[in-house]
């Protein structure tokens, strides 16, 4: 390794810099034992003290599990935009998994969604993709949790034959894998669309009139965090021109179904619902209907938090749905 006015110099291949502990060993085979401090030293050490310069993104990618290592790097980034699980295929691969998930949200972690690597074998010859670790485990895991599905990579030997060679790999040599490489990069890249994002954004939702009707899931009077649990809705109808609260209205919630929710809510007039956590698939239903959802809201009175989504204030987190 290098170093340039005390900062270390990550290696720097086809646009992307990269580091990692075992660019300082000596000898490959040599053993790292440490101790919790002395890992939070060098992960410190990785972030702060190297040259990464500007960065569209910086990514890390760390051992599987709940350990010192990516608590550590939560800890000292502060404010993580997201984070991608991947997983195999098999059972036992994605109970370890779930403590992950867990792990994100109570760290406040947004996770992007759930990558299932090792997904069946991708024949060179014939394109075939023999399931060899079990199907779909990422998958059901995902929809159980209320996270998106990015996608599903099968093992491809020419993924391996490019990371082995220490060169890029050329996504479009393996058609079987790309779709579900490009739903990682959009996960990734719509990032930058939620920064830039602010409220006028909802503005869009409101009729000519700038009023608009705001359904927030309800559980002992405040907001529920877990939306397949709640005993009804707030329905707030709101001048958003004029930043005012016009009437509220609570409704008992119908029996919980699977597509009930989203038609239910378009025909008591709702255009936006805020709610602390909601899965994937669910938002992709209630677009359908027009109307847009807001997550990661906290558990308040809804009067509170529709106030200070009107007065542009309104404070949000990671997505706390787990169904």
């Amino acid at each position: 390794m290098q170093a340039e006015n005390g900062d270390i110099l990550p290696v720097e291949k086809a646009g992307l810099k990269v580091l990692s502990l075992g660019f300082f060993l000596a000898n490959h085979d040599e053993a790292i034992i440490w101790r919790g401090p002395r890992k939070m030293t060098a992960i410190r050490q990785l972030l702060e003290e190297a040259a990464w310069g500007d960065l569209d993104y910086l990514i890390v990618d760390s051992p599987p599990g709940t350990g010192d290592e990516p608590l550590s790097a939560c800890q000292l980034l502060g404010n993580v935009d997201g984070a991608i699980i991947v997983t195999t295929p098999q059972r036992v691969a994605a109970v370890d998994v779930r403590k992950s998930i867990t792990f994100c949200r109570q760290l406040d972690v947004p996770v992007l969604g759930v990558v299932e690597n090792m997904s069946g074998f991708a024949c060179p010859h014939c394109g075939e993709i023999s399931s060899i670790f079990g199907v779909a485990g990422g998958r059901q895991m995902s929809e159980e949790m209320g996270i998106p599905f990015l996608g599903a990579i099968p093992i491809c030997p020419s993924i391996a034959t490019a990371c082995d060679e220490g060169r890029p790999f050329d996504w479009n040599g393996a058609p079987q894998a790309k779709p579900a490489w490009d739903a990682v990069c959009g996960a990734v890249s719509g990032l930058e669309r939620e920064k830039t994002e602010d409220f006028t954004t909802y503005e869009n939702d409101t009729r000519k009139d700038g009023k608009m009707r705001i359904a927030i899931p309800l559980a002992d009077g405040k907001l529920t965090l877990h939306f397949g649990h709640c005993e009804r809705f707030a329905l707030i109808d709101v001048d958003r021109a004029a930043s005012k609260i016009l009437k509220r209205e609570d409704v008992e919630a119908p029996q919980h179904q699977p597509g009930l929710f989203p038609r239910w809510l378009a025909e008591q007039g709702a255009t936006m619902i805020i709610a602390g956590g909601m899965g994937q698939r669910a938002q992709e239903l209630f677009a359908e209907q027009g109307i847009e959802v807001m997550t990661g809201a906290p558990s308040e009175p809804p009067e509170s938090i529709v106030q200070s989504f009107l007065a542009d204030t309104l404070q949000t987190g990671g997505n706390t749905c787990d169904h």
